[in-house]
């Protein structure tokens, strides 16, 4: 649904009270248009050294510069934004070979005055070493503080800019096999892709391995999608975002939502598939269709959930038990057809849909809320089991949503819902979509048992 405060604030009599009365001012998000450049604006890009000097080469900066300059984005490097340069559509700093406080000060130096030059929906990216990889408390100590730096940025930029952090295995190594996991990481991030996406860490795996190439206007050319609760909203973004980047996909949902699922398939020449997903057959129902119609499954989007509300102690056992099944036991047993001999092969790809509330919890949501806490640690423990066959698991963590659900919100709950992030408005079901369709790429194998949330960096949760 339309924002109708946004439009409010953006109107002449609207952006005068805004600015006079210091209310929240969301702008129209940069989001993905096809042919539209990675950045309208020059990229400033630099490292710190392990001596704390600013540096604009080597390293993981290195390899972002050479990707920058394969898309023909301009680059400024540290100290050559004087007065009169232009405004940055992005900072990119190489912190991952920090290994002593005080050489945050170098940071500081570069990058204070150039986020002052940000353009509107701007990027500001961080690369770290992941501190779970260090064992000298000083050195965790110097990377842990990176996520500290990324999410007070995040909260202090406007005007739709984000900051997202992307932590490396290891620091500065010249043949550092995840290189350009790290530059494509930073790529997403950079993107229109990401409108959504802020205050994140993005944790690159230290023994994946390199990616495999992919026409990067279709990285999902000859894979087979499929996506659970594919009738409308998130679903129905999830569809076509996987196909427009090359996926056949094969949209499931239960019997009643037949005729709308077959109006999103039918859209992007998929297959729609009418099963509930609480049936004890339905992975294996899945999978067959898939096998026989195109030989073949390769990326499995568990999305189909409902809510049921009640305060906890007035949750009865049908409200409780059928969110339970929907949202969290279906994936469990779909799974394991998913995950037998004949199911995803190497370089398979599952992410389900977590959310907020099973981060934060939500009052009257005790049992969805379980679920999407569930769904967590699930990712986190079947990451490790699968990885021997090329498989990852992620999950996805929405904010507030515009969708037909949130509609239903009421006005003032979902007013507040709307601004309590750092970008001052709702998502989109698109905003999901895209960080999805990101994890499902052949490039994002160094990426898995993660659970990534798209809220536009809200106040609530971790």
């Amino acid at each position: 649904m339309s924002d109708g405060y946004a439009q409010f604030a953006r109107s002449p009599l609207g952006s005068q009270l805004v600015k006079q009365l210091g209310l929240p001012n969301p702008v129209p998000l940069r989001r993905w248009k096809s042919g539209a450049p990675l950045c309208d604006s020059p990229v400033l890009v630099f490292g710190v050294t392990s001596t704390g000097m600013a540096t604009a080469d080597g390293g993981y900066a290195g390899a972002v510069r050479a990707m920058l300059e394969g898309q023909e984005i301009g680059i400024e490097a540290p100290g050559e934004g004087g007065e009169g340069a232009p405004r940055l559509g992005a900072v990119v700093a190489d912190l991952a070979a920090l290994r002593d406080p005080g050489q945050l000060e170098a940071f500081r130096a570069v990058a204070a005055p150039a986020i002052k030059r940000l353009a509107r929906n701007a990027r500001v990216v961080l690369i770290g070493t992941d501190p779970d990889l260090l064992t000298d408390p000083v050195e965790v100590a110097t990377q842990r503080a990176l996520d500290g730096i990324t999410r007070s940025i995040g909260k202090e930029l406007r005007a739709g800019a984000t900051a997202n952090l992307v932590y490396a295995p290891s620091p500065l190594a010249a043949d550092e096999p995840n290189l350009p996991s790290v530059a494509h990481t930073v790529q997403f991030l950079l993107s229109g892709h990401s409108a959504f996406v802020d205050g994140q860490p993005f944790r690159i795996d230290e023994n994946a391995p390199l990616p495999n190439p992919a026409d990067p206007q279709k990285p999902l050319q000859g894979k087979v999608a499929v996506v659970t609760g594919a009738a409308r909203g998130i679903g129905a973004a999830i569809v076509e975002v996987l196909a427009r980047d090359g996926a056949t996909v094969v949209g499931v949902d239960v019997p009643a939502a037949g005729d709308a699922l077959a109006k999103v398939v039918n859209r992007v020449h998929g297959s729609a598939l009418s099963v509930d997903v609480t049936a004890a057959d339905a992975g294996q129902r899945i999978l067959d269709h898939c096998r026989e119609r195109y030989g073949r499954l390769d990326i499995v989007v568990h999305n189909a959930g409902i809510t049921r509300d009640k305060l906890f102690v007035n949750t009865d056992a049908d409200r409780w038990g059928s969110v339970i099944a929907v949202n969290l036991q279906s994936i469990l047993t779909m799974n394991e057809a998913f995950l037998s001999a004949d199911g995803l092969g190497e370089g398979g790809r599952i992410v389900c849909l977590s959310s907020q509330s099973g981060l934060a919890g939500n009052r009257g949501q005790a049992n969805y809320s379980a679920t999407k806490a569930a769904i967590i640690g699930l990712v986190d423990a079947l990451a490790d089991q699968v990885a021997d066959r090329g498989i990852t698991v992620n999950a996805v963590a929405p904010g507030l949503i515009e969708t037909e659900m949130t509609a239903k919100m009421p006005f003032a709950t979902r007013e507040v819902a709307r601004r309590i992030n750092s970008l001052q408005q709702g998502g989109l079901p698109v905003d999901v979509a895209e960080l999805i369709a990101f994890l499902a790429q052949a490039a994002s194998q160094a990426i898995t048992g993660q659970t990534i949330r798209v809220c536009g960096q809200n106040m609530v949760g971790a």
